[in-house]
C-alpha cells in the first residue's frame, strides 16, 4: 500500500517543483542573453570594423581624385586644392543642413503638458468631490 502525503506535503512538494522550474527558466534565460550579448558584441565589432575601412577607403579615393586631376594635367598642388575645397563646401552644405534641422528642434510640448496634468492631479485640494 502507498503511503499517503498530506495536503500540507503535496502543497509543500508543488511548491518545491514550482520553485525548481523557475530557477531553471532563469537559467535558461540568462544562457540565452549570454549568446545575445555575444552575438551583438561580434556585430558591433564588426560594424566598427568596417567604418573604420569605409573611413580608409574614402581618404585614398580623396588622394586618387586628386592625383586624377594631376594626371590631368593640373600641377599636384592645384589639384589637391580643388579636391579640398570641394571637400569643404560639402561640409559647408552638410552643417548648414543640420544647423536648420536642429533649428527645428522645440520643447517636449506632450511630455510637459502631461507632467503638468499629473502634477494638477496629484497636488492636495484639486480632487473632485
Amino acid at each position: 500500500m502507498a503511503e499517503e502525503r498530506t495536503l500540507g506535503q503535496l502543497v509543500a512538494q508543488a511548491s518545491d517543483d514550482l520553485s525548481g522550474i523557475v530557477r531553471a527558466e532563469i537559467a535558461l534565460a540568462k544562457a540565452e542573453l549570454r549568446a545575445d550579448v555575444k552575438n551583438a558584441a561580434v556585430g558591433g565589432g564588426m560594424f566598427g570594423a568596417a567604418g573604420y575601412l569605409g573611413l580608409l577607403a574614402s581618404i585614398v579615393l580623396v588622394i586618387a581624385a586628386a592625383y586624377g586631376l594631376a594626371a590631368a594635367g593640373l600641377a599636384p598642388w592645384q589639384a589637391f586644392l580643388i579636391v579640398a575645397v570641394v571637400l569643404l563646401v560639402l561640409a559647408g552644405i552638410l552643417a548648414l543642413i543640420g544647423k536648420s534641422r536642429i533649428g527645428k528642434l522645440g520643447p517636449p510640448e506632450r511630455t510637459i503638458r502631461s507632467a503638468k496634468d499629473t502634477i494638477a492631479a496629484v497636488k492636495p485640494g484639486n480632487h473632485e468631490r
